[in-house]
């Protein structure tokens, strides 16, 4: 028989301000510690050096997750033109270095070969498994790898600032997937300079925004008490960008129960398209929409 998970049956999203110097990993795990909460979860790592916004999940929000980490993301970072490094950022070792500068009027013509649907091949030290093994432990050891380049959508990117020479900000919106680190270095590469990224700070993920963040300080003067819960967003604010079908008491029990309810769209909608029953407010199911009815594909236990 499994072991039954201990903790509290919380349900919701919180966003965090994550500092640098901590992964991903561990928010999430002092996250759920201070809510007690059985099960918790986030919608797209962060690197341990960068910082801004991760979206952690707790209870019936983390089947939401897919739904957030699928949607668009905002990044400023600063890249160190004329040096490159193994890691591609700061943390790593520097293995190149160039004299060569480009104007801003150069990097603003480079950037839109890096907008659209792109190609890019994730840094050697990073989570991609090779052969059931995480890229970065292989690239610990000195060994340089062959990765496959992967598709990336880049809605946009564009030049925040020229502090000096030696540096550019930049903000990205992109989708999912996307290293900030290998932008920084296919850009230093295509201007002939090398370059890495020396800071990077997410900005919002999906629906999601700095200024709903707190930071760890916050939850930890919180932690197991009955306030923290405040600092929660509904599990609904992670279903923000599909569309809301209502339906009555009847059908969501049929949703439920994995079958498919009878909704009444208040938006126009196709054939097949992804939306989200609720009822009386609360989130029924995420599944597609046919004919008058959502057929679900992940439902959601009533709130209690």
């Amino acid at each position: 028989m499994a072991r039954r998970r201990k903790g509290r049956d919380i349900s919701g999203w919180l966003i965090v301000d994550k500092p640098a110097g901590i992964t991903s990993t561990s928010v999430v795990n002092k996250v759920r510690w201070a809510f007690e909460a059985k099960k918790a979860g986030h919608a797209g790592t962060l690197d341990p050096a960068a910082t801004g916004l991760l979206a952690v999940a707790l209870g019936e929000a983390t089947k939401t997750v897919p739904y957030v980490t699928n949607d668009l993301k905002a990044y400023r970072f600063l890249v160190r033109l004329g040096q490159t490094t193994n890691t591609d950022d700061a943390e790593g070792e520097v293995i190149s270095e160039s004299d060569l500068r480009p104007s801003d009027a150069e990097i603003a013509d480079a950037l839109p070969q890096f907008r659209g649907q792109v190609e890019q091949v994730p840094p050697q030290f990073s989570a991609v498994k090779i052969d059931g093994e995480r890229a970065y432990k292989r690239a610990r050891d000195g060994e340089a790898m062959e990765l496959d380049a992967r598709s990336l959508f880049v809605d946009s990117l564009d030049v925040v600032s020229r502090p000096d020479p030696d540096h550019v900000e930049l903000e990205m919106v992109c989708g999912k997937g996307g290293y900030v680190r290998s932008i920084a270095r296919d850009l230093g590469e295509h201007l002939g300079c090398g370059g890495h990224v020396v800071w990077l700070r997410r900005l919002w993920s999906g629906p999601f925004d700095l200024e709903q963040a707190v930071t760890l300080e916050q939850i930890e003067a919180l932690a197991r008490t009955s306030e923290i819960d405040d600092l929660l967003l509904p599990l609904e604010t992670g279903l923000a960008d599909l569309p809301e079908l209502p339906c009555d008491a009847v059908a969501a029990g049929k949703m439920r129960n994995g079958n498919p309810g009878m909704v009444r769209p208040v938006v126009e909608l196709s054939y097949g398209d992804l939306a989200w029953a609720s009822c009386d407010g609360e989130a029924v199911a995420v599944g597609h929409y046919r004919a008058g009815e959502l057929h679900p594909a992940r439902v959601f236990a009533r709130s209690t």
